[in-house]
């Protein structure tokens, strides 16, 4: 009787401990793509940056992708392997954060255009790694994880990207100090760690790969490996349900990671939320310190994510499972009950209120990937995504309702939570194993042409339907460089001439309304899917583990 050969992969809290170690880079990278949204106020007041120049900023971000430099990391990740293809990225994304936090002290020179042009290259050169991580990371999940519980831990490596993304957003000005350049080093700092830790992963990842080696030896199966040939993009392209699934990406992505740039300022200007938190409040704090406090809740409501979907779903008895959910349901509103004072002050703040969108995925992705793993329902999970997404913009753009806004991020954030818990999982049914990095870098590839347009149309459309505000912040900054004043003094007086009324709010109904009609193609899409998966039979509605008969 031959033994059964076991692996680091067959090692549960072995596979649990590498999603941690490899999801730290998930995590830093998200922040450092998000954090800027905190800041864009004080970015216009301190570093006179307009609507249209943050755009820019965050747009080209995604230049190098665009033209394939995704597809590139993809054919380099099935060729050379995760631990090359990671480090490699990885390291490029931190070169290009520390570049943006250089320029950003004035290390190339102070002059706007040329802090301008420099934190630009930094961003391209952090995007041009920033893609390929996602994919990296993905498909070590896949590695590690294919066979078990691969849409729960899928969910669960996003969801320490949107962590990061929460935590950037609502942290960036209280680390900054009511400045950019720390807040930007911070950031930079964050993916510097991250590598660290992903050098730990490889030596788990080397262990593997010749545990994997020695079984395909003693059972004479070869490794199938084939070199990348134009042919499978070519297949991709005509898969019709990997083709409805890419476009689908690229229409919910575009709709819900530009918004979330902007998301903390709309909330300043249409709803009359604060950029600062008041200083006579005292907050949730841990060692006498509010970041660590802050930092505490957002990792708080991950872990509860975390319980909610993992926990009940490992009980057998029905009874057992019922007990459990309202256990942690319990402790769950002991813990907002706790934190209502600080969190009641939060939900009147702009980037604190803002970070709700990935805050819903931190709660909510684990317990749909949950979901997916066990019940399938994923092409209409995706479908009720994009009902979800089409309420929050409209809630958000046309009405002028606080409660409704409020709502309306909630269901982002949920939505944010559907869709991808849904989506990368059904990528792993729909193209062969062999080839998923390049799949997934095609997919990333052609979202980064919509995320290019709405992160810089957004911040430009903005402009133009704001041409009082725009103009009144210009003379105000002319005349008070006129004056003498340093950049600090500058950004003090324009933030108070904005709580005062002295300068207009921006209006933002038409740029926001315009992602309405990404989230009705985003339905027709899903639909779309629905079908071409009916008729080639991969089995999206399906739990995990099973296929169509």
């Amino acid at each position: 009787m031959n033994k059964i050969q076991k692996t680091l992969r067959d090692s549960a809290p072995m596979r649990w401990l590498m999603l941690v170690l490899v999801s730290m880079l998930m995590f830093s990278t998200y922040w450092f793509q998000d954090f800027f949204g905190g800041l864009k106020g004080l970015m216009e007041s301190e570093m006179g940056f307009t609507s249209e120049e943050f755009g820019r900023l965050i747009g080209l971000t995604t230049i190098a992708n665009i033209f394939g430099m995704i597809i590139v990391g993809g054919i380099i990740l099935d060729k050379w392997g995760i631990r090359r293809a990671g480090l490699i990225f990885g390291s490029l994304a931190a070169l290009g954060a520390t570049i943006s936090a250089l320029a950003a002290y004035g290390v190339f020179g102070t002059d706007h255009a040329v802090q301008l042009r420099m934190m630009i290259l930094g961003r391209i050169l952090f995007g041009s790694g920033l893609e390929v991580v996602c994919v990296v990371s993905t498909r070590t999940v896949v590695k590690w994880f294919k066979g078990y519980e691969l849409a729960l831990a899928m969910a669960i490596n996003m969801g320490f990207g949107r962590l990061g993304s929460a935590m950037g957003l609502a942290l960036s000005i209280d680390i900054g100090g009511g400045s950019v350049p720390p807040a930007v080093a911070f950031a930079a700092s964050l993916i510097g760690i991250a590598i660290i830790v992903f050098l730990v992963y490889m030596v788990f990842d080397y262990t593997l790969d010749k545990q994997d080696k020695k079984i395909r030896d003693d059972t004479g199966v070869m490794e199938t490996s084939e070199d990348f040939k134009l042919s499978d993009l070519v297949a991709l392209v005509k898969n019709r349900s990997f083709m409805f699934i890419a476009l689908l990406c690229v229409s919910f992505y575009a709709a819900v990671f530009p918004f979330i740039q902007y998301a903390p300022d709309l909330l300043v200007n249409k709803f009359g939320f604060s950029y600062d938190l008041p200083e006579n409040i005292e907050f949730f704090q841990i060692f006498g310190n509010q970041s660590l406090g802050t930092v505490a809740i957002y990792l708080g409501l991950f872990l509860f994510g975390l319980a909610f979907s993992m926990i009940p779903t490992r009980i057998k008895s029905m009874g057992g499972k019922i007990a459990s959910l309202a256990v942690i349901g319990l402790l769950f509103v002991l813990f907002i009950n706790t934190l209502w004072d600080t969190l009641s002050v939060w939900l009147q703040n702009g980037p604190k209120t803002a970070s709700l969108i990935p805050m819903g995925t931190i709660l909510f992705t684990p317990i749909f990937g949950s979901y997916v793993d066990r019940k399938g329902k994923a092409a209409s999970l995706m479908i009720l995504g994009a009902l979800l997404l089409i309420f929050a913009h409209l809630a958000l753009s046309i009405f002028n309702s606080e409660i409704l806004g409020y709502i309306g991020l909630l269901s982002l954030g949920v939505a944010f939570s559907l869709v991808p818990a849904a989506m990368w999982p059904s990528v792993a049914k729909i193209v062969a194993e062999h080839r998923l990095g390049t799949a997934y870098a095609s997919m990333f590839t052609i979202q980064n042409w919509g995320l290019l347009a709405f992160f810089w149309g957004i911040g430009k459309f903005l402009d133009v339907v704001n041409p009082t505000v725009l103009k009144t912040i210009s003379d105000i900054r002319i005349k008070l460089e006129g004056q003498g004043l340093s950049t600090a003094e500058i950004s003090e007086q324009i933030n108070a001439m904005r709580i005062s009324g002295e300068i207009p709010p921006y209006n933002y109904t038409w740029p926001i309304f315009m992602l309405v009609i990404l989230g009705i193609i985003s339905i027709f899409l899903a639909f779309q899917l629905k079908k071409a998966d009916a008729k080639q039979r991969f089995g999206l509605e399906l739990p995990s583990g099973q296929s169509p008969d």
